[in-house]
C-alpha cells in the first residue's frame, strides 16, 4: 500500500507537470498519467468532459512502454528461470445451474450498485456499481446460511462482451475528437518517460526498505500492465505471490480512490468558478 501511494503521488506530480507544459486541462492530464487501466481512465474522461483521445493515447503509450521495457529488463536480470505453472484456460461460460445462478446474482448486484451510485451522484455509476458488486459479492453470499462454500468468477464471455462495448464507446469518442497534434504526442512521451522513471525510483526505494531482490522490486513497482507483469513473474517463476498481491493492491486502491478524487476535483472546480464570478453586478454609465 505504501508503494502504491508513492506511485499515485508521483503520477499526480507528473500529471500536474504535464498539464502545465502542454496547457491541458488538469483533469485530463491526471487521468492520462495515473497508472490505472486504459479503458477505465478513458471512460472517466468521457463522463467528465475530458479529452478521451488524449487520455487514451497517453495511457496506451504508458502500458505499451512498460510491457516492452520491463519484461526485457526482467529477463536480463533474472538469475534463474523455470517452466511456468500450468495456466488453465477458462471456458467461455459455465452452463452449470449453480454457476448461472451466481452469474445472475452478480449482474443483479452490479445493476443495484449502479442505480445506487446514480442516485448518490457518484462519478461513473456503472463502474462504481460493478466495483460495489465485486466487493460485496462473496461476503454477502457467504453470510447466507443456505449457501455452501462456492467459487465464482465472471465467465470469459461476459468479459469479452464488456470489453467490446467499452471499446465501441471509446471508439465513438475517438472519432468525435480532433486529431492530436505532434506536439501533444511529444508531451505525452515525456510524461510516459517520467512515469516509468518514477517507477524505477519507487523500485529502488523498495529494494532498500524490504528484503526483496531487485527483480521483485522492479516488477512490483512497474507502473501498469498488471496482467503482463504477473505473466512475467509466472514465466520466470519468481516471487509470484508478492508481485500478484502488489498489483492487485495497486488496482484496488486506484479504482476505489478515483471516484472520490473526481468528486473532490468537481467541488474544487465549482468553487474556483464561484470565486471568479462577480459577487455584485457591474453597473455601466
Amino acid at each position: 500500500m505504501f508503494l502504491t501511494l508513492l506511485l499515485l503521488s508521483s503520477g499526480g506530480a507528473v500529471g500536474y507537470l504535464y498539464a502545465r507544459l502542454s496547457h491541458t486541462n488538469l483533469l485530463t492530464a491526471l487521468l492520462a498519467t495515473v497508472p490505472g487501466g486504459v479503458s477505465i481512465m478513458s471512460s472517466f474522461a468521457a463522463d467528465y468532459g475530458g479529452n478521451v483521445a488524449l487520455v487514451s493515447l497517453v495511457q496506451v503509450m504508458r502500458v505499451t512502454s512498460v510491457v516492452i521495457v520491463i519484461p526485457l529488463l526482467a529477463r536480463a536480470t533474472a538469475t534463474h528461470s523455470a517452466n511456468p505453472p500450468l495456466l488453465i484456460q477458462a471456458t467461455w461460460i459455465n452452463l452449470a445451474p449453480a454457476q448461472l445462478g451466481l452469474l445472475a446474482i452478480a449482474l443483479l448486484l452490479a445493476t443495484l450498485g449502479s442505480l445506487l451510485a446514480t442516485r448518490l451522484k457518484v462519478p461513473s455509476p456503472p463502474f462504481f456499481g460493478a466495483l460495489l458488486a465485486g466487493i460485496a459479492f462473496h461476503p454477502l453470499l457467504d453470510s447466507l446460511p443456505f449457501i455452501a462454500d462456492f467459487t465464482f468468477s465472471p465467465p470469459r464471455l461476459v468479459n469479452i462482451i464488456g470489453q467490446s462495448l467499452l471499446g465501441i464507446t471509446i471508439g465513438e469518442y475517438w472519432g468525435n475528437k480532433p486529431q492530436i497534434q505532434g506536439r501533444m504526442v511529444g508531451y505525452a512521451a515525456l510524461s510516459v518517460g517520467l512515469t516509468i522513471a518514477t517507477g524505477f525510483l519507487v523500485a529502488l526505494l523498495a529494494f532498500h526498505l524490504t528484503d526483496w531482490d531487485w527483480l521483485t522490486c522492479m516488477l512490483v513497482a512497474a507502473p501498469g500492465g498488471a496482467a503482463e507483469m504477473i505473466v512475467v513473474a509466472l514465466t520466470l517463476n519468481h516471487d509470484i505471490e508478492t508481485i500478484t498481491a502488489a498489483h492487485l493492491v495497486r488496482l484496488i486502491m486506484i479504482n476505489s480512490l478515483l471516484p472520490l478524487g473526481l468528486v473532490l476535483f468537481r467541488f474544487k472546480t465549482l468553487a474556483e468558478e464561484g470565486d471568479r464570478s462577480p459577487t455584485h453586478p457591474q453597473t455601466h454609465p
